[in-house]
């Protein structure tokens, strides 16, 4: 309370109960009464204690209705902050997102028109080497530059003849509601620079895995993956007989599955620690791969007969054309075609190939990045569209 409202209080009842007792002197010196003196003398008023007994706080009951009341506009006030502050924090989750997905829609973008641009200039020929008849007809170019023979062989150039291999018909005439194409390993434990143990995915058979999709996914062809292990004899890695454990599976399939054209043995190669064979295609690291062909020849003993193959010529044909596709519109792709003397069961369909992709020292990516381009030149032969 003010000083004017005690002030106002005491005059107040002096009026009302002092003035009677009061002297007229006492009367006129009111108004020089001390500060001190009036309060002590508002301390001693009735009124006083009356207010200050009013002056502290009760709080107000409210009747039940009137509280239910209350509590339900809390209720409904908290209620509705809560969802405004929900509905802001959706608003913001849904921005952050779109700003996301735009930004990864431009990202991808940015990838489709790059793999765009390099598959552009991939289905477009653009061979390093002479490819014209002419060239290809000196026996000796051809050697040089398509082929490695081993020192265990021969060959001639009645042997090698490139017009002869083109104009081979080496077209699918089997349509895909029955098997196709069947891939195998007879090394089915060969492995790369990161490949997991015990996981499958990670080895040669991982890659047939991916060269099979694309090939049925992309292409669709009707293709037969074996999976099988010829190279473990009693757990332990052993490849002295491979060759013959795989031969029997795949007579069983091809037995099963006449319609089958394309025999694929899918193999990595082994080369020294310090070689990488990798190149870059469509902007990707991409193994080298080399075609191996077998003569069942060999330079001490003249023809192996006993290893007999009369599919030599068209298996020739066919690594030819798969390498001379290859040079129009993956140069780099191709190591070559490596003639060695034995038969590396070629002998079992005329469209059957040994193909080595990379080597020890390359990544399953790069490896498996090899198939694109190998599945995509094996269509351009199995269609004539090359």
């Amino acid at each position: 309370m003010t000083r004017f409202q005690k002030a106002f209080c005491i005059i107040l009842c002096l009026c009302l109960v002092g003035i009677p007792m009061m002297r007229k002197a006492d009367l006129i010196q009111i108004p020089q009464i001390k500060s001190d003196d009036l309060e002590r003398l508002w301390k001693r008023l009735p009124i006083y204690g009356y207010l200050q007994e009013k002056s502290v706080w009760e709080p107000k009951k409210e009747d039940p209705e009137t509280y239910e009341k209350i509590v339900q506009a809390n209720e409904e006030y908290l209620e509705g902050k809560v969802l405004d502050e929900n509905q802001e924090l959706v608003q913001q989750e849904a921005q952050k997102e779109q700003e996301e997905k735009q930004k990864e829609e431009e990202l991808q973008k940015e990838k489709e028109e790059k793999e765009q641009e390099a598959t552009e200039t991939a289905v477009t020929p653009h061979p390093v080497l002479d490819l014209s008849p002419e060239r290809l007809a000196d026996y000796n170019y051809l050697l040089n530059n398509f082929f490695i023979v081993d020192p265990n062989t021969a060959t001639n150039p009645e042997q090698l003849n490139a017009a002869n291999f083109l104009a081979e018909d080496l077209t699918m005439k089997q349509d895909n509601s029955k098997p196709q194409i069947l891939i195998y390993h007879s090394h089915s434990q060969e492995d790369f620079t990161d490949t997991v143990p015990g996981d499958v995915s990670t080895t040669v058979v991982g890659v047939g895995d991916y060269l099979a999709q694309i090939l049925q996914d992309q292409y669709g062809y009707s293709v037969i993956h074996v999976t099988d292990a010829f190279d473990i004899v009693n757990g332990e890695l052993d490849r002295n007989q491979a060759y013959d454990f795989a031969r029997a599976k795949v007579e069983q399939v091809l037995q099963e599955n006449p319609s089958i054209e394309v025999v694929i043995d899918l193999h990595r190669d082994g080369v020294p620690e310090d070689r990488h064979l990798v190149t870059e295609i469509n902007g990707k690291p991409t193994a080298q791969i080399m075609c191996y062909n077998g003569l069942s020849y060999t330079v001490n003993n003249g023809p192996v007969d006993y290893l007999p193959n009369p599919y030599v010529q068209d298996n020739l044909a066919f690594s030819f054309q798969l390498e001379y596709q290859a040079e129009q519109y993956y140069p780099d792709l191709y190591r070559g075609i490596y003639l060695a003397g034995l038969r590396y069961n070629l002998h079992l369909r005329p469209k059957a190939i040994l193909l080595e992709a990379g080597a020890q020292t390359n990544s399953v990516v790069e490896v498996k990045n090899a198939m694109e381009p190998f599945a995509d030149i094996l269509n351009r032969v199995l269609t004539g569209e090359g």
